[in-house]
């Protein structure tokens, strides 16, 4: 880590992966690469750990701002942990279910749900991910860094409801749930004042709405060619789509390769 010369952040769906939410070889080469510039890559995702085991394996990265930065780990170990108390998990599940809504709750090594519905499934198949089961024994006994609300609408009523806590629509079956001011940008300025990083270069890559406070902590802010048009208006360099080699045209670019 005293060697770092810069640090890359990236996004998953619609970023790093491809359109099956995999890995391509080319990407894996491309961060033993980054590694052998020394250069630290940092996946940058509403997913917890446990969801993208297989990709950190896949791609070689092994350090990640997860739960849209309400968790941190670098090199595999745990530097930084924002947790819910159970009130504020007690609270926001009497509310979903109250909608008739489902609730997910997550920590780094852990998800589990209230309840399945059409709702639910369609939201993990979304993101080709397995449904997590089924637990409702007491929460002021578990760990919660992340809440996902599963649903379709009531968008505004959270809003309301909880004006303490962000809430990001990341797809028309869920809403990330994370404390007011915690996003993936505020895991960046984390990460460097928890670690007491030196000042290095910072790239941020990515598609969607949850990535523009990203892009806002970084120097260089990459915008995918299928991004959404606000992270593009806000970028630096666009590069090619994520299924046209845009990661590997953009490291390019800033000859990171």
């Amino acid at each position: 880590m005293e060697n770092i010369q810069a640090v890359a952040f990236f996004d998953l769906d619609g970023t790093l992966l491809n359109d099956k939410s995999q890995i391509t070889p080319e990407i894996t080469s491309a961060i033993r690469a980054l590694k052998a510039n020394q250069i630290l890559p940092m996946i940058a995702t509403g997913r917890t750990v446990v969801e993208i085991e297989h990709i950190m394996k896949d791609s070689g990265i092994d350090s990640a701002i997860v739960m849209n930065g309400q968790f941190i780990q670098v090199e595999g170990k745990k530097v930084y942990s924002d947790e819910f108390s159970y009130e504020e998990c007690l609270k926001m599940y009497e509310q979903v279910k109250s909608l008739g809504h489902e609730i997910s709750f997550y920590n780094d090594q852990q998800i589990w749900c209230s309840g399945h519905s059409d709702i639910l499934r369609n939201a993990y198949a979304f993101i080709h991910s397995d449904v997590p089961d089924i637990d409702r024994s007491n929460l002021a006994e578990k760990t919660v860094n992340m809440m996902l609300v599963l649903s379709e609408d009531g968008d505004e009523h959270y809003l309301k409801q909880f004006p303490e806590m962000t809430f990001y629509r990341n797809g028309p079956y869920s809403i990330d749930t994370v404390r007011k001011g915690v996003s993936k940008g505020s895991g960046v300025q984390n990460l460097f004042k928890t670690l007491e990083l030196p000042k290095v270069p910072t790239f941020a890559f990515g598609d969607g709405i949850n990535d523009l406070a990203l892009f806002e902590a970084c120097d260089h802010k990459i915008a995918m060619g299928n991004a959404r048009s606000e992270l593009k208006e806000r970028s630096s360099f666009i590069t090619k789509k994520n299924t046209d080699g845009g990661i590997v045209h953009a490291l390019k670019h800033f000859d990171l390769i």
